[in-house]
C-alpha cells in the first residue's frame, strides 16, 4: 500500500511537471539510487559494533539491555543502535518552488519574501551574529547577507520502501510535504525570531564567534562539538532561527546552515523529536535543543552523494573539501538535504516481529 501511494504521488507530480515555473528546477527524489544507504551505519546490537562506518559514532549512552512499558507489561530487550533517513530540508530562491517535487511552483497567490541581499529590519540583527568560518569553492563566493525559504519533508525512507521489517524502531509516517516557511511569519525576520529563541542573545557576541571556530575544527574531523549548540560547525551560527545568511562564501555553505537551522526551529517548536540514548530505548522524546552530533547530512539535490563510504556527514563538517562541482549554474542555485537521525531502540521479540 504505502509503494502505490508514493508511485501514484511520483506519477500526479510528473503530470504536473509542464506547469512549473522556468525559475523553479527540481528532480523527484529515487529513494533507492539517491540516499546514500551505508549511511545506515555503523549499527549496533547490545552495544556490539556489527558494521564498520567511515563517520563517527557518537556515543549515546544507550544502556544495551533495556526494558519497555508496553500496556501492562514491562517488555525485556536489548538496544539496536543505527542511523535513519528521515527528513528533507529544501533551500530555494523562489517561494513555493518545490525542487523535490520535480520543480514544481505551486505559489497559492500569498505574498512571501524572495531570495535577496538584507533587508531593512535584518540587516543588524543578522550582522552580529557569526558568519561562516570557511567556503567550499561550489557557486560563487557571495561574502553578503541573503536569505532563502525553506521547505521540510517527512521521508522515513527506510518505512516507505519497507526496506526493514516494519517494526517500532521505524518512525512509522508517510511520505509528506510538512512545513513551508513561506507561511511562518517567523522565517523572514531576524528579530521577530528571537521570540522563538530568546537565548540567541546571549551569543551576538565575538566570543561565541570565535568558539564557532573551535566547532569548525571538530567538524572537519567528523565529531562536532554538542556543547556548543549555538554554531554550526564551519557553516556558521545557528542563531537566528531565520532564512537571512550572513557572510555566504557559497550556496552549499547556505544549504547546510538553513538544514542545521531547521532541525533546531522544528525541534524547538515541537514538531522534531529526539530518539537516541536511555530516553529513546521506548520512543522519541521532545528536545528543544538538539544534539547536532546525532544527525548527518547528505545532499541529493542538484547532484547526488550517494556513494563511498562518507557520503554523509555530521552537521557542520566543512564543505571545501567535497563541494567542489556540485551546484552546476543552470540547475544548482536551489538545494535538497537528507537529515539521517541517530536511533537507539529497545528490540524485543515483539517489537522484531511487529507485534503492536
Amino acid at each position: 500500500m504505502k509503494r502505490a501511494l508514493f508511485v501514484a504521488a511520483a506519477l500526479l507530480v510528473a503530470a504536473a511537471g509542464a506547469a512549473a515555473s522556468g525559475l523553479c528546477k527540481g528532480r523527484f527524489p529515487n529513494p533507492v539510487t539517491d540516499v546514500c544507504w551505508s549511511c545506515l551505519f555503523p549499527m549496533k546490537i547490545a552495544g556490539v559494533q556489527a558494521s564498520p562506518s567511515g563517520v563517527s559514532d557518537p556515543s549515546t549512552g544507550a544502556p544495551a539491555v533495556c526494558t519497555c512499558q508496553r500496556g501492562p507489561m514491562v517488555v525485556p530487550g536489548f538496544n539496536m543502535s543505527f542511523w535513519e533517513p528521515l527528513r528533507t530540508v529544501e533551500v530555494v530562491r523562489e517561494p513555493y518552488c518545490l525542487v523535490s517535487l520535480g520543480g514544481v511552483s505551486m505559489d497559492p497567490g500569498l505574498d512571501a519574501p524572495r531570495h535577496g541581499r538584507s533587508a531593512q529590519r535584518t540587516a543588524g540583527v543578522q550582522s552580529s551574529f557569526a558568519g561562516n568560518v570557511g567556503g567550499d569553492g561550489a557557486g560563487t563566493p557571495e561574502n553578503g547577507t541573503v536569505f532563502y525559504q525553506a521547505h521540510w519533508y517527512h521521508t522515513p525512507w527506510l518505512f516507505v520502501l519497507e526496506a526493514v521489517v516494519d517494526t517500532s524502531c521505524l518512525e512509522n509516517a508517510a511520505w509528506d510535504l510538512a512545513y513551508l516557511t513561506e507561511l511562518d511569519p517567523l522565517w523572514g525576520d531576524a528579530l521577530a525570531a528571537f521570540v522563538l529563541a530568546p537565548e540567541s542573545a546571549i551569543f551576538a557576541n565575538p566570543a561565541a564567534a570565535a568558539a564557532c571556530a573551535l566547532d569548525c575544527t571538530a567538524a572537519y574531523a567528523m565529531a562536532p562539538r554538542k556543547e556548543l549548540f549555538w554554531c554550526s560547525g564551519c557553516q556558521g551560527a545557528i542563531y537566528p532561527l531565520s532564512g537571512w545568511v550572513a557572510s555566504m562564501s557559497s550556496t552549499l555553505q547556505a544549504w547546510h546552515l538553513i538544514a542545521a537551522r531547521m532541525t533546531v526551529k522544528l525541534a524547538r517548536e515541537g514538531l522534531l523529536w529526539a530518539a537516541y540514548g536511555r530516553r529513546g530505548q521506548c520512543g522519541p522524546y521532545f528536545e528543544p535543543i538538539p544534539r547536532k552530533d546525532v544527525w548527518r547530512t547528505q545532499l541529493v539535490y542538484p547532484t547526488v552523494t550517494a556513494s563511498g563510504s562518507r557520503c554523509c556527514r555530521p552537521l557542520g563538517a566543512p564543505t571545501q573539501t567535497w563541494g567542489a562541482g556540485k551546484t552546476p549554474p543552470a540547475s544548482g542555485e536551489d538545494g535538497a538535504i537528507l537529515l539521517w537521525r541517530m536511533r537507539d531502540c529497545c528490540a524485543s521479540k515483539d517489537l522484531m516481529s511487529g507485534t503492536p
